[in-house]
C-alpha cells in the first residue's frame, strides 16, 4: 500500500489550550486508532512513526497526539485528570475527521493507561476498543496489580500486546489480570521483547519482526474484536 502522508492538526485540549496531533488515514481505512504516546517520548518518536506506519499498511488510520506537558516541553507527565481530558479531545478529533470509521484508542505504555483509565470512568463516545502497546502494570522492580483495578470498568474489547521480558509487566501478574477480564481481554504475548518491543540478539529474531507480529495481531484483532 502506497505510504500516506501525515496531516498536522490541533486540538482544543480546555480554555486556551490545544496540542499537536498527526492524523494518516489511508483510503479504504476500515478503523482509526486514536494513538497516545508513553511517559518519556512524544507522538513523533522512531517507536510512535513506526506503529503509525505499520497500521497505515495494512488499512487502519491513525491519530497521534501529544499530551499537554509533551506539548509544552516538559518532562513531568500530567496529572491523570489533565491526561484524561486530552485522551477525549483526541476522541472526539477522531470522530470528526473520520466519522465512517469505528474507533479504537490506547497508546504506548502511559498513553494506553490514561485511555483506559478514561474509559473506565465514562466511556469515550464512538470508541469499540483499546489497545495497549505494553501496558505498564507496574513500575519497574515493584511488581503489583493495583494499576490494572480500573479495567474490570472497561466494557469493551481490549487488546494487550506485551513482551515477556517487560519489566513494567510481570506475566505471572499480567496474566490474571487479563484473564479475570474474561472474553474482553486479549493478550498477545510477543516472545523475548522488553517493554518497547526490543529483542536481544541472541532470540534469532530483530526488532523490526518483532513489530511486524504486534502490527499483524493488531489488524487480526480490529477485525475479529470490533469489525
Amino acid at each position: 500500500m502506497k505510504a500516506v502522508e501525515a496531516q498536522s492538526i490541533r486540538i482544543e485540549t480546555g480554555p486556551d489550550e490545544a496540542v499537536s496531533a498527526l492524523l494518516i488515514q489511508p483510503t479504504q481505512s476500515r478503523a482509526c486508532y486514536v494513538f497516545a504516546h508513553g511517559a518519556g517520548a512524544g507522538m513523533t518518536h522512531a517507536s510512535m512513526e513506526t506503529v503509525a506506519a505499520g497500521l497505515a499498511e495494512r488499512g487502519i488510520a491513525t491519530l497521534r497526539y501529544q499530551f499537554p506537558y509533551m506539548e509544552k516541553g516538559s518532562k513531568r507527565p500530567d496529572a491523570p485528570k489533565v491526561a484524561h481530558a486530552a485522551v477525549r479531545a483526541a476522541v472526539a478529533e477522531a470522530g470528526r475527521r473520520c466519522p465512517a470509521l469505528p474507533l479504537i484508542a490506547g497508546g504506548r505504555s502511559f498513553g494506553g493507561r490514561m485511555t483506559s483509565q478514561a474509559q473506565a470512568l465514562s466511556p469515550l463516545p464512538g470508541v469499540r476498543g483499546l489497545a495497549f502497546f505494553g501496558f505498564p502494570l507496574h513500575p519497574a522492580g515493584k511488581p503489583s496489580s493495583d494499576r490494572a483495578r480500573h479495567l474490570a470498568d472497561v466494557k469493551i474489547p481490549m487488546l494487550f500486546l506485551q513482551g515477556t521480558r517487560d519489566a513494567l509487566a510481570e506475566l505471572s501478574l499480567l496474566e490474571p489480570v487479563v484473564k479475570s477480564l474474561g472474553s474482553r481481554a486479549t493478550l498477545h504475548l510477543l516472545d523475548g521483547a522488553d517493554h518497547s518491543f526490543h529483542v536481544l540478539k541472541s532470540s534469532g529474531r530483530n526488532d523490526r519482526e518483532v513489530m511486524g507480529e504486534a502490527l499483524d495481531a493488531f489488524a487480526a484483532w480490529v477485525d475479529e474484536a470490533v469489525g
